[in-house]
């Protein structure tokens, strides 16, 4: 008698023993979960450092580690509900599991005890794990489960008063195989479930937090590969955000610039001024700046927004610089070009004007015949000049609204077109000299009036651009189905820098000997296109001072649709 009232002392004070501990644990846990919901706020924080996620990965290995010794369970195992499979899946960290087992630990939520536990919210008791037809689906076999108790992990949304008005299951919670050959008791499960309570807000809070962490860096890279320049500070001048385009933009490429007071990075003083602006006059602004980089001026559209805290007071400015440079660039040359070609318009309706004002004011016929039809040749020259500048401006607006350029195929004799075109030029100039030099070019279909615009066009650049004179040659091969044409001159040459652009519309090389040329900046263009309407290509060599040379290939049959879509299908690709 005295030895079994020892034991059943010696067993109330393990109990006691194992309430405190529990008790101890839950408050662990309790105040783990407040730690990490501080946390997840403070991710909200501008200056929001994330903690590593290996720290909550320690609490839920600690929790299931303890809750199996507490419990004298051999395993410990988190399953969660994945929406996109209908699955309830072992997730990491687990106790007593190979990494093997966790993964292969998978069960529908309608099927086996995790999935009745899932959908009912009732903890059930396993005592015979392997012959139990409820099993079956869990695979107790291969995780070598005995018996076991498996608990809802419910998370519970409350009132202010505390009473539950929102409840969401988000898996089960497993311990398998009690030791020293003892069943689970619904001790076991009412300990269990408080465990599970706690716990199951440390999994929600860390799934939120993992989200909230994916978030701020998917957000993070997408500013980081912006192509605008974003620059953020708060409202004491720190900077909390700047890009790789910022950071180009203000010579900071690889230093650590964030925390730093933006005038201490940011040496502009029209960006200084934007900024002390917006910091102390609370405004936004709208501006454009220059900018010198890379011993080249850049053209900034400055725009500036208050960033605004929860009580929206401003706690800080964004301000995003946008390079609108090459649309200045364009502006620019869409401005020289309306002048060039009111010049270039003007010009030939000068000449026509004049030539015919003289022929009707001479009523008593003192030109001779041959002068009037000199007369009239001007004027008809003249006539197809401002056709062609006419034509040409069309074309170029079909370009730019995206409508293909028609063809008119048919066969054509290219030796013939060109001595056609050469002859016509030849009229022109009195300082050039013409050579052709020709392989035997079969006949090619094409349209031949844009061909004789594409050749007219290159002989005429060729004739302006050597205004001193000088040999122009054509040559002409044929070889795998395409035919290939150079038109070189002996003339100024053209800019290294200035190659890439030749066949940009309204580009033209800005010195004084091309001003004096004169030009559209259409020619080069309109020609490109041509070219490859035709399923041709087209380029350029230069040298500045000894000359240029244009070279274009043509098919001698153009391309079908199908080759041509499936030609495009390969570039994409």
């Amino acid at each position: 008698m005295f030895d079994s009232n020892e034991a059943l002392l010696a067993r109330v004070e393990e109990l006691q023993k194992e309430l405190e501990e529990s008790k101890q644990y839950i408050a662990t846990l309790e105040k783990a979960k407040r730690e990490l919901e501080q946390k997840i706020r403070s991710l909200s924080e501008p200056s929001g450092e994330p903690i590593p996620i290996t720290e909550i990965e320690e609490t839920l290995k600690r929790f299931v580690r303890k809750t199996a010794e507490i419990l004298y369970a051999e395993k410990c195992v988190f399953m969660l509900f994945d929406k996109e499979s209908g699955e309830l899946v072992a997730t990491k960290p687990a106790y007593g599991l190979t990494d093997e087992e966790i993964k292969a630990f998978r069960v529908r939520a309608t099927q086996g005890v995790s999935g009745e536990v899932f959908r009912t919210g009732k903890p059930i008791i396993i005592h015979d794990a392997l012959n139990d037809e409820r099993t079956y689906k869990d695979n107790v076999a291969l995780l070598h489960v005995r018996n076991g108790v498996c608990v809802p992990l419910i998370s519970e949304k409350r009132d202010e008063e505390g009473r539950v008005i929102e409840s969401t299951t988000i898996g089960v919670l497993h311990v398998f195989n009690q030791r020293y050959g003892n069943i689970f008791t619904e001790e076991d499960v009412r300990l269990l479930q408080r465990y599970a309570k706690n716990a199951t807000a440390v999994i929600l809070n860390a799934q939120i937090y993992r989200e909230f962490v994916a978030e701020k860096e998917d957000l993070e890279h997408i500013i980081e590969s912006v192509y605008a320049g974003l620059l953020m500070v708060n409202k004491d001048g720190r900077i909390t955000q700047m890009n790789a385009s910022a950071r180009s933009m203000f010579g900071a490429q690889g230093k650590d610039v964030l925390g730093k007071m933006y005038y201490e990075v940011i040496d502009e003083p029209k960006v200084k001024d934007i900024l002390v602006q917006c910091l102390t006059e609370n405004t936004e602004i709208a501006s454009e700046i220059s900018l010198r980089l890379d011993e080249s001026e850049r053209i900034y559209q400055v725009q500036t927004a208050l960033v605004k805290g929860e009580e929206q007071q401003p706690i800080g400015v964004v301000a995003i610089f946008n390079d609108i440079t090459e649309i200045r660039n364009v502006e620019r040359m869409k401005t020289a070009f309306v002048s060039t070609v009111s010049h270039e318009l003007r010009t030939p309706l000068t000449s026509i004007k004049g030539f015919i004002s003289t022929l009707l004011m001479d009523e008593e016929g003192y030109y001779d015949r041959d002068t009037q039809r000199e007369f009239y040749t001007i004027i008809d020259t003249e006539c197809d000049r401002l056709t062609r500048l006419i034509s040409d401006l069309l074309n170029v607006s079909r370009i730019e609204a995206g409508r293909a350029l028609e063809l008119n195929l048919k066969p054509v004799n290219l030796p013939n077109l060109i001595e056609k075109v050469v002859t016509v030029q030849k009229s022109y100039t009195n300082k050039h000299t013409f050579k052709i030099e020709l392989d035997d070019l079969p006949e090619i279909t094409a349209d031949e009036d844009k061909v004789d615009q594409i050749l007219t066009n290159l002989t005429n650049n060729a004739i302006k651009y050597s205004p001193k004179g000088g040999q122009i040659t054509i040559t002409g091969t044929s070889k795998d189905g395409m035919v290939t044409i150079s038109v070189a001159d002996q003339g100024m040459g053209i800019p290294k820098d200035h190659l890439p652009k030749v066949f940009e519309r309204f580009h033209r090389v800005d010195n004084r000997d091309t001003r004096e040329v004169g030009g559209t900046g259409i020619g080069l263009y309109l020609v490109k296109h041509l070219v490859e309407a035709h399923g041709g290509k087209i380029w350029v060599e230069s040298e500045l001072g000894k000359g240029s040379t244009f070279t274009f290939t043509l098919p001698i049959t153009p391309p079908s649709e199908e080759e041509e879509e499936t030609k495009e299908k390969e570039a994409v690709a």
